[in-house]
């Protein structure tokens, strides 16, 4: 094995595990956050299959952020579903033989890297244009998008001008997935795409990105509005109340 291959497949597999460590730690912290109050944003659903739905236009259309500001919402919406087209297209790199529906959006998820990128440049152009977002943004809330807008643009720049070594590339993926490893194309734009890719895994549970899970954690989105026909009791409250009967 050589350095280089020891190097990125040490740190593929600390990404990966801080990744998902740390999202798990996340998610439990968050169930574990008391709700003691009945907070949903109103006009809201009054059954839990209206929250359901409601859960679902948000994840899917972003509903609120429509109705406060169109121009944040296309920018956004832009991103997050280039991202998603992305994301699936990369799927054929760890799959042998490659399922019938990531061979169909391949196409799709390769053109789908530009709505990513001119999401994600309005999205910061905005920290910059927008005085009162400009006043609030920290510097981690610029890094951010510019660690996003790297991950996008050395992907296109592989998939469009300086192309690697695919095969190779889906070797070194299998591999790493088999634990048979398997030498990483020494390639310049590659290397920085990985880094990259595996600076934002690390930092992920600890960034405000953390906004992916935290939605369905929200008591303001995933809470009927029925206070008069329920009695709402957080279950730290209900616990209490059993240790005093």
């Amino acid at each position: 094995m050589t350095s280089l291959t020891f190097f990125y497949t040490g740190l593929l597999y600390f990404a990966t595990l801080v990744l998902f460590g740390g999202l798990a730690y996340r998610i439990y912290e968050y169930s574990r956050t008391p709700a003691p109050l009945k907070i949903p944003t109103t006009p809201a659903p009054t059954t839990n299959s209206g929250v359901v739905l409601r859960m679902a236009r948000e994840v899917a259309l972003f509903e609120s952020l429509f109705k406060s500001n169109k121009w944040i919402w296309l920018f956004g919406w832009l991103f997050h579903v280039g991202l998603a087209l992305v994301l699936l297209r990369h799927v054929r790199y760890f799959q042998e033989p490659v399922w019938f529906w990531v061979e169909f959006i391949q196409p799709f998820g390769k053109y789908a890297s530009f709505a990513m990128v001119a999401g994600l440049a309005g999205l910061w152009a905005r920290r910059f244009l927008v005085d009162r977002v400009r006043y609030i943004s920290t510097p981690s809330d610029h890094l951010i998008l510019a660690l996003l807008i790297g991950i996008g643009l050395s992907g296109m720049l592989m998939t469009f001008v300086a192309h690697t070594d695919i095969v190779a590339l889906k070797a070194f993926m299998l591999g790493l997935m088999t634990f048979d490893f398997q030498p990483m194309p020494a390639d310049a734009v590659l290397m920085a795409h990985l880094f990259l890719v595996a600076l934002l895994m690390i930092i992920f549970p600890i960034s405000k990105l953390l906004h992916a899970p935290g939605i369905f954690f929200s008591p303001t989105r995933n809470q009927a509005d029925n206070p008069r026909e329920t009695r709402h009791i957080a279950p730290w409250a209900a616990a209490l109340d059993r240790d005093k009967a």
